[in-house]
């Protein structure tokens, strides 16, 4: 049985994501834009979405952490030590969200000791709230979701981003052989739409942690898997803005198991 602390958590979580969505959507396509010391762009609806949502959490829940990563008050790693922490990225998806095109999203994870039990994903371009964990069911809108469940074949689409260290790009080759490729500019959108049965599978090479925290307990719930290719990376023990990119794969049992097999032949 779910218990109060974290049932009171999820309803608050949902509350502080839609309360940004009117501003999500009113600087669509118009916000100006910087970047950052990390090559990745960022607006100031990013910085207030962020602030926003910390603000209203924490007042009720003073207790937990706070991870975003536009607030950090340090780049150096913070260690996660309350029971229940929040990671935000209040934009996934910026360059796309600057340029006015239509896939991004905010993405709010809630963790207990480290580990995804929730995630809460506003969808801009289709205006649905995803959001579920695992004992709590998955919820595309108002529909129930899940993992798609068919066999991988070449007409299955996976979510893809071109590797960022181009040591991977015989990696990146056969994955393009062997599946039809939607590469949307935000990774939350590729394992969320995993997660819901929009894609069969997604492969990536160059996310963080706050671009994939909320995805992960969405395929969980929805009976998927994700697998890590460099290491585990929940428990989450440390909240660092210079960590290492993750390289993962998602996607239902067959699929993940292609997936592995496919890769392990580019000896990479």
């Amino acid at each position: 049985m779910s218990s109060p602390e974290l049932l009171s958590r999820i309803d608050a979580g949902k509350a502080a994501v839609f309360s940004q969505t009117e501003l999500l959507h009113r600087e669509f396509g118009r916000a100006q834009s910087n970047w950052k010391f990390d090559g990745t762009r960022v607006t100031p609806v990013d910085i207030a979405i962020s602030e926003a949502i910390v603000k209203a959490l924490s007042s009720r829940f003073p207790g937990d952490q706070f991870f975003s990563e536009e607030l950090a008050e340090t780049d150096k790693p913070i260690p996660v030590t309350a029971r229940f922490s929040w990671v935000l990225d209040p934009i996934d998806g910026t360059n796309n969200y600057a340029k006015g095109i239509a896939h991004c999203a905010i993405s709010l994870a809630l963790l207990e000791n480290g580990s995804p039990v929730y995630g809460i994903i506003y969808d801009l371009s289709r205006r649905v709230l995803m959001h579920g964990g695992p004992g709590f069911g998955l919820w595309d809108g108002d529909r129930e979701a899940k993992v798609k469940t068919t066999p991988p074949d070449s007409q299955s689409l996976l979510g893809f981003h071109s590797p960022y260290d181009k040591a991977y790009s015989a990696q990146a080759r056969t994955i393009v052989e062997n599946f039809k490729i939607r590469g949307l500019g935000s990774s939350t959108l590729h394992l969320a739409y995993v997660a819901v049965g929009i894609l069969d599978g997604t492969v990536d090479h160059n996310v963080k942690v706050w671009d994939i925290a909320a995805g992960v307990p969405l395929c969980l719930a929805g009976g998927g898997r994700v697998e890590f290719l460099n290491g585990d990376q929940f428990p989450l023990r440390l909240f660092d803005l210079r960590m290492k990119r993750i390289q993962y794969i998602a996607g239902n049992e067959a699929m993940c198991a292609r997936l592995r097999d496919l890769l392990a032949r580019t000896g990479q």
